[in-house]
């Protein structure tokens, strides 16, 4: 703590998103946004996303930081690594592809996204984590949310001894 009370903040630099950012402690006790958290999150534009990915685990790294700008700040979105790589070349954001699927994966398996294998040379990234299935159109390769509770379930295979079933997802393929 600084002598006036407001914790100490060390500016580092994103090179590859042109923009600084502040970096403070964390920890604050509750969920409501004070005076010092705003005014943290005006002085440090990418400061929802390092507290989002700090929250599922994973350490804000540049590269990390700009992945999940892209993918994250504007809705729900389901991308494939190739298209995320393009897009982060467009934007200036140097990554390789090997970095875009190591991030990807990083991120599906801390919670932020899901990963929907729509065949065997084919898997999209989904911001949307809740529960919903999926339209998949075959032809132009488009995917698109079906709301959860518009697919009924009425009945599983018997779970094999020592198995629990976490989720079923329902992937409709579409001619069109």
């Amino acid at each position: 703590m600084a002598a006036n009370g407001l914790e100490q903040y060390e500016y580092r630099p994103l090179a590859y998103l042109h923009t600084p950012f502040v970096e403070s402690k964390v920890g604050q006790g509750d969920n409501e946004m004070d005076e010092q958290t705003m005014d943290m999150m005006i002085k440090r534009p990418y400061g929802l996303l390092v507290e989002k990915l700090r929250a599922s685990g994973l350490r804000p790294t540049r590269q990390r930081l700009a992945l999940a700008k892209l993918l994250f700040e504007n809705g729900n979105r389901h991308v494939t690594a190739e298209q995320l790589h393009t897009e982060a070349l467009q934007n200036k954001v140097r990554v390789s592809l090997a970095t875009v699927y190591n991030t990807l994966h990083q991120f599906t398996d801390s919670g932020l996204m899901r990963e929907i294998v729509v065949d065997a040379a084919r898997s999209y990234f989904d911001t949307n984590t809740s529960d919903h299935h999926h339209f998949f159109f075959e032809k132009s390769g488009a995917l698109t949310d079906i709301h959860g509770d518009e697919i009924t379930v009425d009945k599983l295979p018997r779970i094999p001894n020592g198995a629990k079933v976490t989720r079923v997802e329902v992937i409709v393929r579409l001619d069109a």
